[in-house]
């Protein structure tokens, strides 16, 4: 089925939708009764406390656990699909979700959070005991020490509720995945004072992508003590566990873009006899305590641990590379005119990452000089430590996009691999000023002091330093009236990084480059009523770049050198809106982004957009309830993204493309069960196109939009 090509004025018109959104919340829609809008939800990821997200002069995205059920969603890279600031990094079946927000890739070591506290996303995160996800738009210099400036995420733990709560699952898709699970809650205790929740569930993975069956579990399980009326001590850990072969990606066909709707995306490269799967084992655990000093003071302390332990293993799709002189020629970044390239036996195992991170804070209220201050101060004291084992890198012959070529394997542990060490302190002052009726005034401070060193597993290229920075940032709203407000907000992030210790940059090898400041302007307008929730907003964000300059080739040390050249520059309009109706609704977001390099030394650098990152981005996903059959809503999403660059100097690029998504739940009572139906078809036309084209590890890969997919699920509520 083709679909028509969405120009831009269609862009244009959804940007629209939010001005829009509250006349026709007064004019079209019916009166309801609304509880729990989204705009009155506190965002804890912003640093402000409680304070509702239609009061904080940034933008951000809360996803609760019902909407992420009813699309059927298992990891992060799912949610791409709810918003259109959000998009693909490098997201294959089976191995790490990376995102990228506003058009900057997330790190994955340093910009996600769990219930706030900093951890390592190089892993398969689960969301089976999660209760939602924040999602922060843009620079984040007071939330975290050091990270990339598109945003951060956070995870929200499931915790005891009020009352009991039994709920057991389960849910059937394509080609037989099946997956079971159960979510209980009890209080006990006088008063009920003590609360514990447990949540489990397994999964034996068949999706549609070939050779990739796999199985994962979850075990989580969170208490509360309500020792007084002041005191709240909550505990809780989770494991689980993933194991599942990944997914290589395609690539360019020489200089020729292969054509999707020839490709089949069941396909995967990843398909040799000797292929062991991805293995991810996660522990994490945490326990804060919280204490009412008085009517306005609280003081929290919050620890986090997280163990990680991976095998990382793949029949790698790289190039096609000479086996005996490793020449490359002109197919280093990309496969063959006709369709071959090299299969390197990877394997990582035992990879070891530990995260520890203790936060204790402050936060209250006071006035004075005739001024309402809300105050958050604090420090966060946080390691990291990864330990690994040598790895296999090693070059077995040939494959074909046909997948047909079966090659012999080599684990021999043939390449070192990198230990990495980090500490870092961050001390933190935030504050919201009331100025007057009308006008509130927030400020923020970070101070941050890291150690970091790395050294290879057989002790060469040791790095160490230690650096130390202040972010500060700064928002001014103004009350239009009860329910709108415009507001303007600047601030900055930091990014640290140290010179490669490889030979080709000889004296400078190992060196700390300076910190990475970037900076970011925001303006926009934010509402929320019992009809519709809305926010339009322009944002400006200048990340300085380095770049490498010379031959840089290790043969010839001393031959590169590392320095600052330009800026990544981003510039965009946002559009949210969250329209409720009697029966229904329609979440609805836009993004048109304008990414450049500017202010290189190299002029034919200037004015490139970068690799795998979308211009124009739209979401739709409405909801109605059918009167005719009560408990009946039907669910109709649209996701389209515009083209992206495959290759830096932007000389290919992939077609924009769109997916339609369809889905229903039922909901019935018997009694004082409730049972929860859901049913739902992703790619409902079976498109075909190219997703995403990520330019990873020097290379141009090509990733497929996953086909017709169709997903159900049975819930009962005890």
């Amino acid at each position: 089925m083709a679909y028509p090509k969405i120009p831009h004025s269609f862009i244009a018109a959804a940007a629209l939708l939010s001005c829009s959104a509250a006349a026709l919340a007064q004019s079209a829609l019916p009166t309801v009764t609304v509880t729990g809008r989204s705009a009155d939800t506190p965002v804890s990821v912003g640093g402000f406390g409680e304070t509702p997200l239609a009061k904080l002069p940034m933008q951000a995205s809360v996803l609760n656990a019902e909407r992420l059920q009813d699309l059927g969603l298992s990891n992060l890279a799912g949610i791409t699909a709810l918003d259109a600031s959000l998009s693909d990094a490098y997201n294959a079946d089976g191995y790490v979700s990376y995102l990228k927000i506003r058009g900057f890739d997330l790190d994955n070591r340093f910009n996600y959070r769990r219930e706030g506290l900093p951890i390592n996303a190089e892993t398969a995160l689960s969301l089976g005991n999660k209760s939602g996800l924040e999602v922060l738009k843009g620079s984040s210099g007071i939330q975290a020490g050091t990270s990339s400036p598109g945003g951060l995420v956070n995870l929200l733990v499931k915790r005891p509720t009020a009352k009991d709560l039994t709920v057991l699952g389960l849910s059937v898709s394509e080609r037989g995945t099946v997956e079971g699970s159960v979510d209980l809650s009890r209080r006990f205790g006088e008063s009920q004072a003590f609360g514990l929740r447990l949540n489990a569930s397994a999964a034996q993975l068949k999706p549609l992508l070939r050779d990739a069956d796999g199985n994962r579990q979850l075990f989580a399980l969170a208490g509360d003590w309500r020792v007084s009326p002041s005191t709240l001590l909550e505990a809780e850990l989770e494991w689980n566990r993933q194991s599942q072969p990944s997914q290589p990606g395609f690539s360019l066909l020489g200089d020729k873009l292969p054509d999707a709707s020839q490709i089949d995306p069941r396909i995967n490269l990843n398909n040799q006899s000797w292929t062991q799967p991805v293995v991810f084992n996660n522990q994490h655990a945490s326990l804060r305590l919280t204490q009412k000093l008085n009517a306005d003071w609280t003081a929290q302390a919050h620890l986090g641990v997280q163990r990680l332990k991976t095998d990382d293993r793949l029949a790698y799709a790289y190039g096609l590379y000479d086996p005996d002189t490793y020449d490359c020629g002109s197919t280093c970044d990309r496969y063959s005119a006709a369709g071959t390239f090299s299969v390197w036996d990877f394997r990582s195992e035992n990879e070891r990452r530990n995260s520890d991170a203790l936060d204790l804070n402050l936060s209250g209220r006071f006035n004075t000089a005739g001024f309402a201050h809300r105050i958050h101060s604090g420090v966060l004291f946080s390691r990291f430590s990864s330990r690994f084992q040598r790895q296999a890198y090693n070059l077995v012959g040939v494959g074909n996009i046909q997948g047909t070529a079966q090659l012999p394997s080599d684990p021999s542990l043939t390449d070192e691999n990198t230990n990495r060490d980090e500490r870092s302190s961050e001390f933190y002052l935030r504050d919201s000023v009331q100025l007057g009726s009308d006008w509130q005034l927030w400020a923020g401070l970070r101070h941050t002091r890291l150690q970091r060193d790395s050294v290879r597993t057989d002790g060469s290229r040791p790095t160490g330093y230690s650096q130390a920075f202040t972010t500060p940032w700064l928002g001014l709203g103004y009350n239009i009236n009860a329910q709108l407000m415009a507001y303007a907000s600047w601030g900055e992030g930091v990014e640290s990084e140290v010179t490669p210790n490889r030979k080709r940059y000889g004296d400078t090898a190992g060196q700390a480059l300076p910190a990475l400041k970037s900076k970011q302007l925001e303006v926009g307008l934010k509402a929320g009523s019992n009809t519709v929730d809305w926010s339009l907003n322009w944002f400006d964000v200048q990340r300085p770049s380095w770049r490498d300059i010379g031959l840089c080739k290790d043969s010839k040390p001393g031959s590169c050198e590392r320095r600052a050249d330009g800026t990544a520059h981003h510039q965009g309009f946002e559009a949210q809106a969250d329209l409720k109706w009697s029966g229904g609704g329609l979440l609805a977001s836009a993004m048109k982004l304008k990414a450049r390099r500017e202010g290189s030394a190299d002029a034919s650098l200037n004015g490139l957009r970068p690799a795998n990152v979308p211009e124009n981005n739209l979401r739709l996903q409405a909801r109605q309830s059918l009167a005719a059959l009560p408990g009946l809503q039907l669910q109709l999403g649209l996701v389209y993204e515009g083209p992206r660059a495959v290759l830096p100097d932007n000389s290919v690029n992939i077609p924009g493309w769109t997916r339609i998504d369809a889905g229903a739940r039922y909901e019935q009572l018997l009694g004082k069960t409730l049972l929860t139906w859901r049913v739902g078809v992703d790619n409902l036309a079976n498109r075909r196109a190219w997703k995403e084209s990520p330019f990873q590890f020097d290379h141009a890969y090509l990733y497929p939009l996953a086909p017709r997919t169709w997903r159900t699920s049975f819930e009962i509520s005890l």
